[in-house]
């Protein structure tokens, strides 16, 4: 056997060497491209941060609820689900993280692709601090190396040495990006205008820095006034988002589109919007006449007084029992659902970062005195700027400005309440924007909710809100001593651990 074995070994070796002088040739495909243009990686990773959030961030912000029980499960009742806790880790890095990494290898040292290279270190800094925000510790300084340094099993970076590296990545990249050299007309965002990206780049500075507001006051002023000065965005022109197509369909709104007669508005949300006289809330939600029926779902009423949010507490076997409930239309129940000729539209744009966000954020920063300006002047600019923001998904969503000066004269800005009123806008601005809705939440304790009630919750969260998501299983079985590290150093693994800015 053992003389079989090495006859067969050795026919082996000649037959390589016989070979090697043509083995390049041979072994190229005429046809096949062996490299492809950086810019097309580029665009498929923001393409592919576009991710469906329905199961955790927006059940735990309150904005939408899928009742039942099982393979939906998660934010809806407190539980961990590992599948959908760890999608995010697995398409951002297995999809974005990989694509970035490699655009930025190929492009770091080429003059004329200078601004394709900061453009990536931008967006990069963005899917880190989605996945920071979502995990705490994560792969960072080893990620996307596996083709260039060999690294298989990335070492999991301490979440605050993350957004430290992140605060410089994004004040370096944007600073340097440079409009007398080559756009990227291939970007999805703004066709390679290098203005509006170095406006998204100081928006992001702002976001990251504002994240700091409690655990380290004068390094979030710091970085808040280095995106003030920098130029950040002055209008929803400067949104940074992906306009799908029925082809390409927004990620989020084809997971609702899906589930659609399972699918509803939480009642929180809609109470609020409600009780407000917001006339986004006739833009949002719908009752239908038929709401089960994807292709013909009939009458739509939009009326504000019809609509009633999904409670939680409940699920599907259960919420018979709710004070108020409505019954049933075939197999849905009567509650609200999200607007399919707006903000349902599976052809919806996703925007991962508005003027909106950014006028609430520099209202904030205002309030806390560390830039010029009233707060309640970028309050009003920030609400208003969502309110014109809906005509985007669709022009009959359009709100005229009477509407707006009328709401906002009816919930006036109260400076002694002004981190409340500005936080719970950026709630509603941020509706659908999952990620950044829940961690701004949990950084601003605002707007103030009531803890899912829902009985058989994860007993780490009974009574409070999820703070972080576990690490899928996976990682367990794949990295286990670095993640284990990670672990040891963040407390635990469950969904109470708080991200280091997250603070009571």
């Amino acid at each position: 056997m053992k003389k079989l074995t090495f006859l067969t070994v050795c026919t082996a070796m000649l037959v390589c060497i016989a070979c090697d002088k043509d083995f390049e040739r041979i072994n190229t495909d005429p046809v096949r491209q062996t490299n492809i243009d950086p810019v097309f990686l580029f665009a498929q990773a923001q393409y592919g941060t576009a991710r469906n959030n329905e199961f955790y961030q927006l059940p735990i912000v309150q904005q939408v609820i899928h009742p039942y029980t099982g393979t939906p499960s998660g934010g809806n009742h407190n539980v961990e689900n590992d599948a959908a806790e760890g999608a995010a880790f697995a398409a951002l890095y297995s999809g974005p993280v990989k694509y970035l990494m490699d655009v930025i290898e190929l492009t770091r040292d080429d003059p004329n692709q200078v601004n394709l290279y900061q453009m990536a270190r931008i967006w990069k800094a963005y899917v880190f601090q989605v996945l920071v925000d979502t995990y705490g510790d994560v792969p960072y300084s080893e990620a996307g190396l596996a083709h260039y340094a060999g690294v298989n099993l990335p070492t999991y970076d301490p979440d605050e040495a993350i957004y430290e590296n992140l605060l410089m990545e994004l004040e370096e990249a944007t600073a340097a990006l440079d409009a007398t050299k080559p756009i990227v007309t291939n970007d999805l965002f703004y066709q390679g205008d290098v203005l509006k990206w170095k406006k998204l780049g100081y928006a992001l500075l702002l976001r990251v820095a504002m994240r700091y507001s409690k655990v380290n006051p004068e390094k979030a002023k710091s970085g808040v006034q280095k995106a003030y000065n920098g130029g950040l965005m002055t209008s929803n022109d400067d949104n940074a988002g992906i306009a799908f197509s029925s082809a390409y369909t927004n990620p989020v709104v084809s997971f609702v589109y899906s589930e659609i007669a399972n699918i509803y508005l939480a009642a929180p949300f809609v109470d609020h919007l409600k009780v407000t006289q917001d006339p986004r809330l006739e833009v949002i939600a719908v009752k239908y006449e038929f709401p089960s029926n994807r292709q013909d779902p009939g009458a739509a009423d939009t009326d504000p007084d019809h609509q009633q949010g999904f409670p939680f507490g409940y699920d599907d076997a259960t919420v018979s029992t709710a004070p108020g409930y409505p019954g049933k239309i075939g197999t849905a129940w009567k509650y609200s659902q999200i607007n399919r000729s707006t903000m349902g539209r599976i052809d919806a744009p996703y925007f991962f970062v508005t003027y909106a966000q950014t006028a609430l954020l520099l209202a904030e920063a205002a309030y806390r005195g560390w830039i010029p300006g009233d707060a309640a002047n970028y309050y009003t600019q920030g609400v208003k700027a969502n309110m014109d923001q809906m005509e985007l998904y669709s022009a009959d969503a359009h709100i005229p400005v009477a509407r707006q000066e009328a709401y906002l004269a009816a919930n006036p800005f109260d400076l002694a309440n002004a981190l409340e009123h500005i936080n719970t806008q950026y709630w509603i601005a941020t509706y659908l924007d999952g990620p950044e809705c829940w961690a701004n939440f949990r950084r601003s304790g605002y707007p103030d909710l009531t803890p899912n009630p829902y009985p058989a919750a994860d007993p780490a969260v009974k009574g409070g809100f999820i703070r972080r998501l576990t690490y899928p299983s996976r990682e367990a079985a794949v990295n286990p001593e670095n993640l284990n590290a990670a672990v040891t150093r963040m407390g635990g693994d469950n969904l109470a651990v708080r991200i280091f800015w997250d603070k009571e």
